[in-house]
């Protein structure tokens, strides 16, 4: 085996895909400040209590090391979110409203589809402290400005309610891993695997969980809804805060669409969640929505809604078509010269010292040279 070979699913960043996700990095954090998310950098590593306090899924997702100082256990971060719900429960401990945004890479035992990394770089931002439906559209609001600052354009926001869902199974004695084998059907509208594993469940649930397969739209799907599930008051609301978030939202230039039986991270979250899609991409680019119950195994147990994307991710699937160029300057030491690359550097440029002295300006990616006029200025031109 070579020993260069890197293990399946992460790779390297070459300089035009690195510069690239830094440059959306930067711009995203600075959209999120001025909207007053302030942004925090937990660890790579923690006690593995503290990582996994949402859930089972995550211990699965998570690769665990014994820490050589303490002989506890640790693991490496999968999801940032956990570590900055921790971060508002005991650092920051604001009574008010806190939002909060965060970028970094989480590692990952297996990637979450074939096309994407085990090594994600996570961007996202969270706001904490405020229950109702006006901290959602802030947050979606958010997401809107973040992909127009990434110049994703034709966005699908699917939207579902997880209280409809809970509401359905929270009579029934179904176990965690029947439950499991429920939500892998859901995903994948297996509608005979929910008749299947929903035999046990009494008749007016157990249609309703069937029904839900069916019921992905538009927001006629709500309308629909209302006559095939039950007239539950849990329910009924639900699908009243559906229909909230689409008249508020419908005059942003994005599609709205619902899928009920979309019960991706039913372990912690609750209300509402959110996918977002793009055209030619049948995975998600962002994923988000409601968890306020993520703050209680830190004691502090807020009203909690955000969002989080793959940077890499986004950086294959929504390739920049623009490089950066240079400007290919001499090696000398001349003091104009010096000056010169100076004065271009401070004013945003590119420049390069030709080291070996060729001037192969198009070899070095640069589309520019830096060159002494007749009257020993120095001057920029094209090549």
């Amino acid at each position: 085996m070579n020993q260069w070979t890197l293990p399946d699913y992460v790779e390297d960043m070459l300089p035009d895909e690195a510069v690239y996700l830094e440059s959306l990095r930067r711009s995203i954090l600075d959209l999120y400040q001025s909207h007053g998310y302030f942004y925090v950098i937990p660890p790579m590593l923690e006690y593995i209590e503290s990582l996994n306090s949402n859930g089972q899924d995550m211990d699965l997702d998570t690769f665990k090391v014994v820490d050589q100082l303490s002989g506890r256990l640790m693991g490496v971060r999968a999801d940032i979110t956990p570590q900055v719900a921790r971060i508002d429960a005991h650092l920051i401990q604001n009574d008010e409203v806190t939002r909060l945004s965060y970028a970094g890479s989480v590692l990952r035992t297996k990637p979450a589809s074939f096309l994407q990394s085990r090594e994600p770089f996570q961007i996202g931002a969270e706001l904490y402290g405020f229950k109702g439906i006006d901290a959602d559209l802030e947050i979606q609001t958010l997401l809107i400005k973040t992909l127009n600052t990434i110049g994703i354009k034709h966005a699908v926001f699917d939207f579902n309610h997880l209280d409809i869902f809970t509401t359905l199974i929270a009579s029934s004695d179904i176990e965690r891993d029947q439950l499991d084998r429920l939500y892998q059907a859901m995903q994948k509208k297996d509608k005979s695997e929910v008749v299947d594993l929903t035999k046990s469940m009494d008749k007016k649930n157990r249609d309703a969980l069937i029904a839900l397969v069916n019921l992905y739209g538009d927001a006629n799907i709500l309308k629909e809804a209302e006559k095939v599930l039950p007239q539950d008051h849990t329910i009924k609301n639900a699908l009243q805060f559906l229909k909230q978030i689409d008249s508020a939202l419908k005059n942003n230039a994005i599609k709205i669409s619902y899928d009920l039986s979309d019960i991706r991270g039913y372990q912690y979250h609750n209300g509402l969640v959110f996918s977002i899609y793009a055209d030619n991409c049948y995975s998600p680019i962002a994923l988000g929505g409601r968890y306020d119950n993520i703050g209680a195994p830190f004691g502090r147990n807020r009203p909690a809604t955000g969002f989080t994307m793959d940077l890499k991710n986004i950086v294959t699937l929504f390739p920049n078509g623009k490089k950066a160029k240079a400007i290919l300057a001499p090696h000398n030491n001349d003091p104009e010269l010096q000056k010169a690359i100076e004065s271009l550097r401070q004013n945003g440029e590119i420049v390069a010292i030709d080291l070996f002295g060729n001037m192969k300006a198009v070899e070095n990616n640069c589309d520019r040279i830096l060159f002494q006029d007749a009257s020993q200025v120095w001057k920029v031109k094209t090549v």
